[in-house]
C-alpha cells in the first residue's frame, strides 16, 4: 500500500504534524516492507528526496511566519501533478483549509479514499479569543459559521481521525460523521527516564540543587496561551524570588512578551532557547527538569507533555482540555482555571519530594501505552478497513 500524507504545517521549526508523519515514515521503512510512503509539503523551493521506500515532495511556498517557518501551499496544481504521478492508494489530509479541499477533489478524480486528520481544533483556537473584538454574539456567530464549515469538509473524508476522545465527541456533536479517535505516541528508544545525563544538563544551565526548573517547550502564541504561562512565573518569582528557573523552548509571536519577562525583574531566572532539532537534546532537557508546565488549555492531544512523562518529568497545566486524557498521573495539582494566578498556584502546591516518585510511574505508564509502533499498528487497520470499504464507483 502507497500511503499520501499532504499538509502545509510543515517547516524546519514545526512540532507535533512533523513528528507524526516522519514517525510514520520510520514505521513503514522499519516494520511494513509492503508499504510505501509519500509526503507532500511546502517548502523554500520545489524539490523531491527520496529514501529507501519514501519520498518528500516540497512544493516551492510563500513564507506567512518568520518565527515557525510555516508556509502556505498555494500552488494546487503541483499538487495534482504529484498525485497524478504517484497514484497512492490513500491519502491522508493533515490540512483544514485550501489542501484539505485539493485532497478531496483529487481523490474523487483518481478514486482513491481520502481520510482527514484533524490535528488542531482551529476554531477554539483562533475564535473563542475574539469574544473582546467581536463580542459575545459576533463570536458566536462566528462559531456556528465555523463548525458548518467543519461538517461540510471533514464529511466528505471516508474517515475523520482526532488525537482525542472527548474532540471526537465534539466533532460527533457537530454533525461529523465517521469520527475515529487515534492516540498520538512517543519514541521511547529517545524520550525515557533511564539516562544519568540530568545532572550534567542541569549544570550546563546552571541550575542548582535547591532550585526547581520548570521547562515549557512548544510555540510562543495565543493559542498555545504562553501569556498565562509567563504572567505565572512572574508571580512565582515575586512570591519565591529564586527558588524558580523557568526554561523554555521555543518561538513565535509572543517572543518580545517573553523577552519583556525577562527585563524585568526575572533576569537570569528565565532562559530561552529558539529551537532544539536534536530529538535526544531535547530529551536531556525533560529529564533535567523538575516540572513540565504545560499552559495551553485548546490542545488537541499535548505531544510535548506525553514526551516529558516519557522522560520521567511530571506535568502540571490547566485542568480541561482535550489533554487531560494523557496525563499519567494524579491531576489533583492543577489549576482548575485559565489565569495566571491560579497557574503559579499549582505549580507553587506541587511537593518537589514527589517529583520524582510521580515522574517514575508516570514514564512507566506512558512507555507501555503510548509508543508509536503500537499507534501505527492500529492506525494501519483503519487504513485497511477504509480500502476495503471505499467505493470506486
Amino acid at each position: 500500500m502507497k500511503i499520501c500524507d499532504l499538509t502545509q504545517f510543515y517547516s524546519p521549526l514545526s512540532g507535533g504534524v512533523k513528528r507524526y508523519v516522519h514517525e510514520k515514515v520510520a514505521y513503514i521503512n522499519n516494520y511494513t516492507p509492503e508499504n510505501e510512503h509519500v509526503l507532500i509539503v511546502p517548502g523554500p523551493k520545489t524539490e523531491v528526496t527520496s529514501s529507501a521506500r519514501s519520498r518528500i515532495y516540497s512544493i516551492h511556498s510563500p513564507l506567512v511566519s518568520r518565527s515557525s517557518r510555516y508556509r502556505a501551499l498555494l500552488n494546487l496544481r503541483a499538487i495534482e501533478e504529484i498525485l497524478d504521478r504517484e497514484r497512492p492508494d490513500l491519502i491522508e489530509s493533515a490540512d483544514p483549509y485550501q489542501v484539505g479541499w485539493k485532497a478531496v477533489s483529487a481523490g474523487r478524480r483518481l478514486k482513491i479514499p481520502v481520510v482527514g486528520f484533524y490535528h488542531s481544533h482551529f476554531p477554539e483556537a483562533y475564535l473563542r479569543g475574539s469574544a473582546r473584538l467581536f463580542g459575545e454574539r459576533g463570536t458566536r456567530r462566528a462559531m456556528k459559521l465555523t463548525r458548518a464549515y467543519v461538517r461540510r469538509l471533514y464529511n466528505r473524508f471516508q474517515v475523520t481521525l482526532v488525537p482525542s476522545e472527548k474532540l471526537a465527541g465534539v466533532l460527533s456533536e457537530w454533525g461529523v460523521h465517521n469520527v475515529r479517535p487515534v492516540r498520538l505516541g512517543v519514541d521511547t528508544g529517545v524520550f525515557n527516564p533511564v539516562s544519568d545525563d540530568a545532572q550534567a544538563t542541569r549544570q550546563a544551565l546552571g541550575i542548582s540543587d535547591s532550585e526547581t526548573l520548570l521547562l515549557y517547550v512548544g510555540r510562543l502564541a495565543r493559542e498555545k496561551n504562553t501569556r498565562t504561562l509567563f504572567g505565572s512565573f512572574e508571580l512565582l518569582h515575586r512570591r519565591r524570588a529564586n527558588e524558580f528557573r523557568l526554561l523554555v523552548i521555543g518561538d513565535g509571536p509572543q517572543r518580545n512578551e517573553l523577552r519583556k519577562l525577562q527585563s524585568r525583574s526575572c533576569g537570569e531566572n528565565v532562559m530561552w532557547i529558539p529551537y532544539c532539532a536534536c530529538a535526544a537534546d531535547l530529551a536531556r532537557y525533560y529529564r533535567a527538569a523538575d516540572l513540565f508546565v504545560h499552559p495551553g488549555v485548546q490542545e488537541t492531544f499535548g505531544l510535548v507533555a506525553l514526551e516529558s512523562q516519557a522522560c520521567g518529568t511530571p506535568v502540571v497545566g490547566i485542568r480541561g482540555s482535550y489533554m487531560d486524557k494523557i496525563i499519567c498521573h494524579d491531576q489533583e495539582w492543577w489549576a482548575r482555571e485559565n489565569s495566571a494566578e491560579a497557574l503559579a498556584g499549582a505549580i507553587a502546591r506541587w511537593p518537589t519530594k514527589k517529583l520524582s516518585t510521580v515522574g517514575g510511574n508516570a514514564a512507566e505508564t506512558a512507555g507501555s501505552q503510548y509508543t508509536w509502533l503500537r499507534v501505527f499498528e492500529e492506525l494501519f487497520c483503519i487504513y485497511h478497513e477504509v480500502r476495503a470499504n471505499y467505493r470506486r464507483f
